[in-house]
């Protein structure tokens, strides 16, 4: 394994509710990628929400992903589950010690995202390219650009949120893709079976 693409939550859900997730097995057979999704990540779209009868159908169409073994879990190509949590734990430590609000910490992640970041370490220490599929603002934003997180959670929460820490070389390393951007390459790639000249500007106006 050379490439990984590692899903987060918001990702998946983006492209079941678009009625998208058939572009998943579509790309994987089109690209050298191994498609991973962690234990946190299939706790929230797969194992919940399947005892909730509002969101079963959607587990239910992740959940075929994953047992068809077009997604994957990190234990199946060779991680361990305790050094993931570990190294979760620890990224969510740093993150979630930026911002405060009247001297107390800012929660700005949760497990989810954060471990997909955590399985991207690990693959990248056993020189797999890694890229993350994931919608989230907060967590890409900490990656991309930290500095507006100040101003964003402030909007965000309406409460002046402070910036209490500085070194955010730790986060810049991280890649990432959007579910808009997925499909704009299954879209190219003829995955999507609609037609039309509005087609594109829908699935972009869809899942952005």
């Amino acid at each position: 394994m050379t490439k990984a693409l590692i899903f987060d939550s918001g990702t998946l859900i983006n492209l079941s509710m678009n009625g998208l997730l058939d572009i998943i097995p579509a790309l994987k057979k089109n690209y050298t990628f191994n498609f991973i999704i962690t234990s946190a990540v299939k706790k929230e779209i797969i194992d919940r929400p399947l005892g909730i009868q509002r969101f079963e159908l959607g587990a239910l169409r992740v959940q075929s992903l994953f047992q068809s073994g077009v997604l994957q879990l990190p234990q199946e190509i060779g991680l361990d589950e305790t050094s993931i949590n570990e190294e979760t734990r620890e990224l969510m430590d740093i993150a979630n010690h930026y911002l405060q609000i009247n001297g107390k910490w800012v929660s700005i992640v949760s497990e989810a995202e954060i471990s997909c970041l955590a399985v991207s370490d690990l693959l990248s220490k056993r020189e797999v390219e890694t890229l993350i599929a994931i919608d989230e603002r907060t967590t890409r934003m900490l990656c991309e650009d930290p500095q507006s997180l100040e101003k964003i959670m402030s909007e965000k929460i309406h409460q002046h949120v402070k910036m209490i820490a500085h070194d955010f070389n730790i986060f810049k390393k991280y890649r990432f893709i959007r579910s808009s951007e997925l499909v704009y390459v299954a879209y190219k790639k003829g995955f999507i079976p609609l037609q039309g000249k509005n087609v594109l500007e829908a699935l972009l106006y869809g899942t952005v």
